[in-house]
């Protein structure tokens, strides 16, 4: 129905020969399947599904309140209308990392990440984490590893550990969740050059980093993570920023003028709106139905 050409298994297959092109992998979040596909459009590598965006977009903090039902749910739509991989955020597993693992798998993502916060987590760039046990996380990681079916879903393992026990504690946890089965470790919120360096030094895996905004990172080129040997970048909460505020601006001028007037030009168009569902493609469905043309929609 999306017009949609790779199968699941072909996308997780599509990351796995990226990863392995030692190219860095450009990865921006997506709040909602329009999104994706202009993620695609653009040319980035795959698509992000970040718990924090999932909870705000339910209007709540990111505190662990979001639901398997609820990030599983809106990642299947978001991945569906996608040819790229989709990559997402699992919090702490949703108390059984088994049959998340299995709903994930089924609903057709690319791979999850998994932290090693408490359940009650906390936004990864904010102060006060508690952690749970290296071995608690170890047993998580097997139970992950252990539930996909497919060898090329993606478990990666973020670690919340660098601000609760210094970078040396948090690569040694690291290297256990390497052993562990892990393919791709994510260190949270590393501050400069010197921590990504270092974590690369110590670490011999596909590394992950996360370039978020008004956090503890300094933001980077893709370039510069690139020749620091890092594999991932992902812009996790960047499109739902720029699209809030956005919409806020433009309410607020709506209120105050009362005419969209003003800002029309900074409005997506009927005609590319259009475009990016690609409504003429639905034409071969019926065309005694569906017979659309972008023509003259501006």
């Amino acid at each position: 129905m999306h017009f949609v050409e790779k199968e699941p298994s072909q996308k997780r297959i599509d990351f796995d020969s990226k990863l392995k092109s030692n190219k860095i992998l450009r990865v921006p979040g997506a709040y909602n399947p329009l999104t994706a596909k202009l993620i695609e459009e653009i040319g980035y590598d795959a698509v992000y599904v970040s718990g924090g965006v999932m909870a705000n977009d339910l209007g709540f903090p990111d505190i662990g309140l979001t639901t398997l039902q609820d990030v599983s749910t809106r990642s299947y739509l978001i991945s569906r209308v996608t040819n790229l991989p989709t990559i997402v955020d699992i919090d702490t597993g949703f108390k059984s990392c088994k049959e998340t693992i299995e709903t994930f798998e089924e609903f057709g993502l690319t791979g999850v990440h998994l932290e090693d916060q408490i359940e009650r987590k906390r936004c990864g760039h904010l102060d006060n984490k508690e952690l749970v046990s290296t071995e608690a996380m170890v047993s998580k990681i097997k139970e992950c590893v252990a539930a996909k079916k497919d060898q090329n879903f993606k478990i990666i393992a973020r670690s919340d550990a660098k601000s609760v026990e210094g970078i040396d504690k948090m690569i040694d946890r690291c290297k256990a969740y390497i052993d562990a089965g892990a393919e791709i470790i994510f260190p949270e919120a590393l501050h400069d050059e010197k921590d990504f360096e270092k974590v690369r030094k110590e670490l011999s895996c596909y590394l992950l980093a996360n370039m978020t905004e008004f956090g503890k990172s300094k933001l980077f080129n893709y370039k510069e993570l690139e020749n620091l040997g890092y594999n991932i970048v992902i812009y996790p909460v960047t499109t739902q920023r720029l699209a809030m505020k956005n919409v806020e601006d433009g309410l607020r001028d709506i209120y105050a003028n009362g005419h969209q007037n003003n800002i029309i030009d900074k409005m997506q168009t009927r005609k590319r709106l259009y475009e990016l569902v690609e409504y003429e493609k639905y034409n071969s469905l019926d065309e005694k139905i569906y017979n659309f043309s972008t023509e003259g929609h501006e």
